[in-house]
């Protein structure tokens, strides 16, 4: 078919591997375990089980991804797993056995998404355009709620800077937290994503998803907003501010009656990026009016100590929203590129 043929354009194959995955079915250590069940992918009656358990391997074995990427038909197999459950979608008819069974298959192309080899080709072939009719679905129902989730999973894992997993328990999301400290998101990462829909994606499911895929929305909203040209886009207009804005005041709201911290470290990241000075390298006066407008509309639990009992065993957000009201206090006219004056506020 024309979608299997894109799909093997776009990953080229490795001699080496072929004849590894070629290989004799025997029992086998260490990574060469891996090829019969990547060659499984090939056999749609063999493909779910092999699916489970090349999933179950994934975090055992990071040499996986470029196993997967350059083995034959491999990546149009898993392209076949993801648009075989589209007509599912609406009207909404997705069984928890389909939904885990294409859940698999995003793990894998996470897998793929995450590692430093594959990252920029799986990027290059668009393919994380094929997830967004899943980010799209409004269901509530557990099927749908996971399929989100992972697939956000694979979104994230581009963007990422720690870690992400999704499991079908909702265990942790994030393993680990993001700083401002680490290092510099691929900005060819971000210039796809702006060309594409996915904030008003993420914007709809941070504002009616559940807590597991609204954290992970927010923090794939963060890191776009921590690029450069990613605050700049958002800043642009003002429909994109206010878009932006409007969903994390609602979300906070929310928050003062549930309070959900991890929610609220992203959420707090944003607003302070918002309230960024322009960069030098972008020498742009945008984020300077998202800081005017933010003066206007942050919310008033984030400025009267409304979340001092859920930030105080965290540190870095209490430090994180004193500096978003200290910026948002002080006069633009003080601030030279890269300084900041004035009488710094506490949180």
């Amino acid at each position: 078919s024309q979608l299997e043929e894109s799909a093997l354009q776009a990953a080229p194959r490795s001699s080496s591997l072929f004849v590894a995955v070629s290989a004799p079915y025997r029992a086998m250590d260490g990574p060469e375990q891996l090829y019969p069940l990547v060659l499984e992918l090939s056999a749609p009656e063999q493909r779910e089980s092999a699916l489970l358990e090349l999933s179950k391997k994934r975090e055992e074995f990071p040499e996986l991804a470029p196993i997967l990427w350059h083995s034959f038909g491999t990546v149009a197999a898993l392209l076949q797993e993801i648009v075989a459950i589209y007509p599912l979608l609406s009207p909404p008819q997705l069984t928890a056995h389909a939904s885990n069974r294409v859940c698999n298959a995003l793990a894998l192309l996470q897998c793929v998404a995450s590692h430093a080899e594959t990252r920029t080709p799986f990027l290059n072939a668009h393919i994380p355009l094929y997830l967004y009719p899943f980010l799209n679905t409004v269901s509530k129902n557990r099927p749908f709620e996971y399929l989100r989730l992972t697939s956000l999973g694979v979104i994230g894992a581009l963007v990422k800077v720690g870690r992400l997993c999704c499991s079908l328990l909702g265990e942790d999301v994030l393993t680990q937290g993001v700083d401002g400290a680490w290092q510099i998101d691929d900005s060819d990462v971000i210039n796809f994503l702006l060309q594409t829909e996915i904030i008003p994606l993420c914007l709809r499911i941070m504002e009616a998803g559940s807590e597991l895929s609204k954290t992970v929305a927010t923090f794939i909203v963060q890191k776009i907003l921590l690029d450069d040209m990613g605050l700049t886009y958002i800043c642009h207009t003002p429909e994109r501010f206010y878009a932006v804005g409007t969903v994390l005041s609602k979300m906070v709201a929310v928050l003062v009656e549930a309070p959900a911290p991890r929610l609220l470290k992203h959420i707090i990241r944003c607003y302070l990026r918002l309230s960024d000075n322009p960069s030098p390298r972008t020498l742009s006066a945008v984020p300077s009016r998202a800081k005017e407008a933010l003066r206007q509309c942050l919310p008033d639990a984030l400025r009267n100590h409304t979340f001092d009992e859920a930030l105080k065993d965290d540190a870095t957000t209490s430090r994180w929203l004193a500096q978003l009201l200290y910026n948002l206090n002080s006069n633009d006219a003080t601030i030279g590129a890269g300084g900041i004056a004035g009488t710094r506020l506490t949180a």
